[in-house]
């Protein structure tokens, strides 16, 4: 398995945002997630994108993050919001999400944010059982789904990169890459 940098719009991104666009249609009952997203969105410094390959070249996981500060849908400054996390069913159980959850936290540590937000939905409890289990805390709500029952918000402080830390953006390719 890598994982690699990819743009929002790339065509594996969209295929894979298409297939979980589905299961939130199925879980929920509905459209899926109308969060408005702009690849600009997950561009470096104030994003970024990935996707796990296995071994044969096919995309399995894609997760990204993007900049948040403080404004009326409660953000707060330095936040860094996770989108998309998803992992096809015939590659879960492996770990990947929790290889991509640490991945973006890194790059976002190191990219100067403060702290890891994310929306989830109390229809999706191992996305929960992971977020729990990574150190993310109930928090107040935020974003488009804020007023949603369903809804949960989640956070975790990013400890701040220290002496000896790479720069955002400059990590080798071969560091991006799980075993």
């Amino acid at each position: 398995m890598n994982i690699r940098t990819v743009s929002f719009d790339h065509p594996d991104a969209v295929r894979l945002n298409d297939r979980v666009q589905l299961e939130y249609a199925d879980r929920y009952g509905d459209e899926g997630d109308i969060t408005p997203l702009d690849p600009a969105m997950f561009e470096p410094p104030r994003g970024l994108y990935l996707i796990v390959y296995d071994d044969h070249g096919v995309p399995v996981a894609t997760g990204g993050w993007r900049g948040q500060d403080r404004n009326d849908d409660g953000y707060a400054d330095g936040d860094a919001e996770i989108k998309r996390m998803y992992v096809i069913p015939e590659a879960r159980g492996r770990g990947l999400s929790r290889r991509v959850l640490a991945a973006l936290e890194d790059d976002a540590r190191a990219a100067g944010r403060t702290r890891m937000v994310l929306e989830t939905g109390t229809k999706q409890p191992e996305a929960i059982s992971l977020y729990m289990s990574s150190g993310y805390e109930l928090c107040a709500k935020f974003g488009l789904y804020r007023f949603d029952e369903l809804s949960r918000c989640y956070a975790k402080p990013l400890a701040t990169a220290g002496p000896g830390s790479v720069p955002h953006g400059r990590r080798p390719a071969a560091e991006c890459e799980a075993g």
